[in-house]
This record gives structure tokens, sequence and C-alpha cells, in this order.
């Protein structure tokens, strides 16, 4: 059984999420730390422009003749949630770390990715799972974290296109939405949905908590066909 999926976002109240030029009058991140925190989920995931900002040091890619069997591979550290779970479809990142904030990192991989980057991944302590053979494949990912990693409930915290997709394939349960006092406007800047979604879906309204500075928490429940409009 797939995790429930929890989007959290911090967005402008025209739903702009990159935060450059943005106004610092509002203690905008740290804010929204404290709410994740509060939202108590066993795993956050994000997409691999995120993690990035991660990464320690220069590459230290490996070389090796070793096929490694394409099925899941924990490591020592994997054993406790919450986990920082990353997609990474070529396997491509260099992270050079098993933790994320104290969370044990996950990989979730294409099977083309090489045996090199395997073996870079086991040698930094960084568990992987297999979801697609050239293509991610957002249900399977989902339940095999539920599966093999025990995570019930998922943070979803990626980029407009990320999101997008989850939304597509019906795979977000709730939304978690702090709303900044900032108007943004500027063309082509990264929205909370930057995806093709077919039609649009319906949201219920859960609560509405304003903050200081003026900010809002606004929950939400995605409304989906297979649950009428629970």
């Amino acid at each position: 059984m797939r995790p429930q999926v929890i989007l959290h976002m911090m967005s402008s109240i025209d739903g702009r999420i990159t935060t450059a030029d943005w106004p610092n009058s509002v203690d905008a991140e740290e804010t929204y730390e404290m709410l994740h925190e509060d939202l108590r989920c066993d795993a956050w995931l994000v997409g691999p422009v995120t993690i990035a900002e991660f990464a320690e040091g220069e590459p230290r890619p490996i070389v090796t003749d070793q096929i490694y069997p394409r099925q899941t591979w924990k490591s020592a550290g994997a054993g406790i949630a919450p986990y920082a779970i990353y997609l990474d479809r070529s396997g491509s990142l260099h992270l050079n770390r098993e933790r994320v904030n104290g969370d044990a990192l996950i990989a979730v991989l294409t099977s083309g990715v090489s045996d090199r980057h395997l073996a870079e991944l086991r040698r930094d302590g960084i568990s992987y799972i297999f979801a697609g053979d050239a293509e991610l494949d957002l249900d399977r990912a989902l339940n095999i974290l539920g599966a093999e990693f025990g995570i019930e409930t998922l943070l979803l915290e990626g980029g407009g296109t990320i999101n997008g997709a989850f939304l597509g394939c019906d795979l977000i349960d709730d939304v978690s939405l702090l709303i900044l006092p900032i108007a943004d406007g500027h063309p082509g800047v990264p929205t909370t949905f930057d995806y093709h979604l077919g039609k649009a879906r319906l949201l219920r309204l859960v609560s509405v908590k304003p903050l200081a500075g003026g900010m809002l928490h606004i929950r939400y429940r995605v409304c989906q066909a297979d649950r009428g409009n629970a």
C-alpha cells in the first residue's frame, strides 16, 4: 500500500515558488520548516535540482566491473525514519553523503543507471530503489517505499513539474500550502504546478490558519474520483 502523500509548499499569493528577490520581511523559511516538522511524516521527497543543493564536495565517481542486481538496496543507516528521498532518473547526482538534515537518503532510480553509479551510492551509504526502466513510475516508487521502508506518510516538496506529475497520476492526497504576503507576477517563474495535468483537480478546504507576518497556512484534501469527494 502506498504512503499518504502530502504536498507541502510555500508560495506567493499568485503561486510562484522561486524566492529570489522576494522581500525578507517575513521569516518564511523558518515557518515553512516548522510546519514541515509539525506534519510529522515518515519521509520527504524532492527532485534532482533541490537535492543537488545538499551535495558535499566535488564528484567522486567509482570505476568498477561489478554488476549489481536491479533491486532495492538498504544502507546500514536506513532502519529509522524519517527519510530524505530524491528522484534521479538517470543516476547523475553525486551527493557524497548519506544523510540530509539528519535523515537517511534514499534514491529513486530507473534500471538503466550505471553500475558505477550504484557502486558510488553504496560507498556513500545511500539506499536506493528502482521504479521503471527508462522513465520513473511514481506509483510504483511509492508502493516500494511503503512496502520495503515502512513509509506511511510522505511530504512531497518538489518543483512544479514533479508536483504536477504526482497530481496527474492522482498521487497527492492532501495539500499543505504556506501562502506568503507577497505578489510576484514575474512571467516564466516556476509555480506550484507546472505540468499539463489534463483535467483540473477539485480540492476540499480543511483548515486556514493565520500566522505571524501576514502568512497563511492552508490545508486541503484532494478530491479524487476513486474516493468521491470525501
